[in-house]
């Protein structure tokens, strides 16, 4: 199934002010004070402009930074990284490859198990698709990632 996950009028015209503000200004919400920071639930997360597919909650950890971290995109081309000069630092700024839609920052300070990545982002650049909820929103394809494939887990389960 092909999709277009390029941004456009339509899209732009539908976000609130602040996910206007941090998609196409380059801004930041507020820690601890976000959709995201503190959601638990199985699922995936989406360019809130595009649709496009950006992360999972499978690689989702409490960082304590207050927004929403992963340790790797849902797939490789989901995201693009450039030099963010703002602020007077130097930091790794993360955008959704298709809509270029700005999602927060890249830092080296995650889980060394996982990589050692921190991708902090923005939740008012994301939408969260529920796991239960992946087929009807066009996104089932992601559902094999929420599958186990060790049927002995189903086994025991059902021995008890």
């Amino acid at each position: 199934m092909s999709h277009d996950y390029r941004k456009n009028p339509q899209a732009l015209a539908a976000l609130t002010a602040d996910q206007y503000r941090v998609t196409q200004e380059d801004g930041t919400e507020p820690a601890f004070h976000n959709a995201y920071w503190d959601n638990h639930e199985p699922g995936i997360y989406v360019d809130v402009v595009s649709g496009a597919p950006l992360f999972s909650s499978l690689d989702k950890y409490d960082s304590g930074t207050g927004w929403p971290s992963f340790t790797r995109p849902i797939s490789d081309d989901a995201v693009s990284t450039r030099t963010d000069r703002s602020l007077w630092m130097k930091r790794t700024e993360v955008r959704s490859a298709y809509a270029d839609s700005h999602l927060g920052h890249l830092f080296d300070d995650g889980p060394r198990s996982e990589g050692g990545k921190r991708y902090c982002m923005n939740s008012a650049s994301l939408r969260f698709i529920p796991v239960a909820e992946l087929d009807e929103q066009g996104y089932g394809e992601y559902r094999r990632l929420f599958e186990t494939t060790d049927s002995s887990d189903t086994t025991q389960e059902n021995a008890s």
